[in-house]
């Protein structure tokens, strides 16, 4: 396999032949523009934010979904859901610079696993589709919906799949967002609905299947340890290229290594920074920059 230097990825990411994947890292240095708080977006910052700074019991805090199912059987699903409405509806965090890059390179298909809006902020000022994903509802056998985004409101309802124009980016946010109307997979309850029909393939539009064949992928601040986000990752990424990828951890654990070998994804020992401190660089220098380490499968 020939060297993969940060120039090589970007290219990748412009051409659309490699699909940028963002987990909770990808919002880091978002801020509150009021109080400087970070905004909360990994499991242990979500769970505080949703319990008032508080810790949960242990076994809560294991991860989000499973504190969210807790919030969920002593107050209701609408808690849950009203808490990421106020959290990720707030008009008040300071922008993220790689939304913004993503954007401004004309990113065709990217994937965002976090709940709020930096994404379609950053595309606001083109067309564009949207695609989130749904859970326990009635009346479809379909686990997403699409609005299209005419470059200044989105669609008043959903639009079915053969409405959409193929030549827009795709922005596919699975675990939902505030945005044009708050939908979110949160709790256990959620993901178990969720995952079965992304696994029996009612949770992917057919036109994703079909664009998605042959892509590689950029995990961009995701840790590929919790298990519900790496049934989620398996699914979403079926059909892709070999290998699948590469994902940016700067110091990966025995559990994600062994992930990664298994779906034929590279590991890079890299910051999110480091692939920021790339993109502005010129290509010359950029092209001479080899990733510090790829694992190699």
């Amino acid at each position: 396999m020939a060297e993969t230097t940060m120039l090589t990825l970007i290219e990748g990411i412009t051409s659309g032949d490699i699909v940028p994947y963002l987990g909770p890292g990808a919002l880091e240095g978002v801020t509150h523009l009021d109080t400087g708080e970070p905004i909360p977006a990994d499991s242990d910052s979500l769970i505080l934010a949703m319990n008032n700074g508080n810790p949960m019991a242990p076994r809560l805090m294991y991860e989000f979904p499973r504190a969210a199912m807790d919030i969920e059987l002593k107050r209701g699903r609408s808690a849950v859901n009203r808490f990421l409405d106020t959290l990720y509806g707030d008009t008040r965090w300071s922008p993220s610079p790689l939304h913004k890059w993503l954007a401004d390179i004309h990113t065709p298909y990217v994937i965002d696993i976090n709940r709020d809006s930096q994404l379609q902020q950053h595309y606001a000022d083109r067309p564009h589709t949207l695609i989130r994903g749904i859970s326990r509802v009635a009346g479809t056998d379909y686990r997403f919906r699409i609005h299209h985004y005419d470059g200044t409101t989105y669609s008043a309802g959903e639009i079915p799949q053969e409405a959409v124009d193929p030549s827009l980016p795709i922005l596919f946010k699975p675990m939902g967002s505030p945005l044009p109307d708050a939908t979110y997979i949160a709790s256990d309850a959620d993901y178990v609905d969720y995952i079965t029909e992304l696994m029996g393939g009612f949770a992917i539009p057919g036109f994703v299947k079909q664009y998605r064949r042959g892509k590689q992928y950029l995990f961009i601040g995701l840790r590929m340890t919790r298990d519900t986000e790496r049934m989620v990752l398996s699914d979403m990424i079926y059909d892709a290229a070999q290998p699948a990828g590469w994902a940016l951890i700067a110091e990966p654990n025995d559990k994600e290594r062994r992930f990664c070998k298994r779906m034929n994804i590279h590991i890079i020992e890299a910051e999110v920074g480091e692939l920021m401190a790339a993109a502005g660089m010129s290509a010359q220098h950029c092209a001479t920059l080899p990733l510090r380490n790829e694992q190699r499968i």
